[in-house]
C-alpha cells in the first residue's frame, strides 16, 4: 500500500493516540506525548465525523482533564496545533489550554478570551487562483500554497516556497467556481516542507527541488503545475511578435 507522507503521519499520530487511551484505560496518568497526540487525535476523528473547526476543537477539550496527566504537563501542554481534513479542506486547529490546568482554567466558564494580536503581513507575491472544484476549498495559513488541493488552478511555479500572506491560524476559502486574487510570502524558518501532499517533502532550496516538484505535480494532474512563469512570459512574447 502506497501512501503520501500525510497519511503516513496521520496514522502515526493514531497509533500513539491508540496507545494513550490503552494506558488511560489502565489508570495510567499520561505523559506530554501521550495527551499531545489523544487531543490532536481527537481533532481529526472530530472532522471525519463531519464536524466543524470549532466543534473539533472543544471536543478535544473536553477528552483530557488535569486529572488524566502526570504532575506538570497540564502546564508543558498549553496548546496543541493539528491539521485535519474537515468538510471543506484542511484547517489548522489550535486548542488551546486543552488540560483546563493552566492559567486559561482559571477563567470563569463561558468567559471570552482575547487572543494574541497576529497582524497580516505584507503579501510579497499576488496570484489570481480559481476553484475548478464542486466543493468549497480552504487552505491555512502556514500551508505550503504550491501543494493546495489539485483543483486549485493558479501558477504553481510563483507559489513554490510560498504560504498564505494571512494571520498565523487563519485560512482562505474558495468556494465552488470562485476565483480570488491573494498574496503570498515566503515560508521562513528552515524551509523544510514535510508532509502536506508530499510533492517536495524536504528542503524547499535545495538543488533541483523545485523543478522536481513541479514534474510531481504535473504528473499528479495538479491544475496549473504544467505552465510556469518562464513559459507563460515565453508564450506572452510570442503573441505579442505576430
Amino acid at each position: 500500500m502506497r501512501l503520501t507522507p500525510t497519511e503516513r503521519d496521520r496514522l502515526l499520530l493514531f497509533g500513539a493516540a491508540e496507545l494513550a487511551r490503552a494506558r488511560r484505560a489502565r489508570g495510567l496518568r499520561l505523559n506530554v506525548p501521550e495527551a499531545t497526540a489523544l487531543i490532536a487525535d481527537t481533532v481529526c476523528e472530530a472532522a471525519r465525523d463531519g464536524l466543524r473547526l470549532a466543534e473539533a476543537i472543544e471536543r478535544a477539550r473536553a477528552v483530557l482533564g488535569p486529572q488524566d496527566v502526570l504532575p506538570g504537563v497540564a502546564d508543558v501542554v498549553t496548546e496543541v496545533h493539528v491539521e485535519a481534513v474537515f468538510d471543506d479542506g484542511s484547517r489548522l486547529a489550535v486548542v488551546s489550554d486543552p488540560l483546563g490546568g493552566g492559567s486559561l482554567g482559571e477563567t470563569a466558564p463561558g468567559a471570552v478570551l482575547p487572543g494574541p494580536a497576529h497582524e497580516e503581513p505584507a503579501a510579497a507575491v499576488r496570484i489570481s487562483v480559481r476553484n475548478t472544484a464542486s466543493v468549497p476549498v480552504s487552505v491555512t495559513s502556514h500551508f505550503h500554497f504550491f501543494e493546495a488541493n489539485p483543483r486549485l488552478d493558479f501558477d504553481r511555479a510563483a507559489a513554490y516556497g510560498m504560504r498564505l500572506a494571512i494571520p498565523a491560524g487563519a485560512s482562505e476559502r474558495f468556494g465552488p467556481g470562485e476565483s480570488a486574487e491573494v498574496g503570498l510570502v515566503p515560508i521562513g524558518g528552515e524551509r523544510i516542507a514535510i508532509g502536506f501532499a508530499g510533492l517536495v517533502d524536504g528542503p524547499l532550496d535545495a538543488p533541483g527541488a523545485r523543478e522536481e516538484a513541479l514534474r510531481r505535480a504535473a504528473a499528479c494532474g495538479y491544475l496549473g503545475a504544467g505552465t510556469t512563469a518562464e513559459a507563460r512570459a515565453e508564450t506572452t512574447q510570442k503573441g505579442e511578435g505576430r
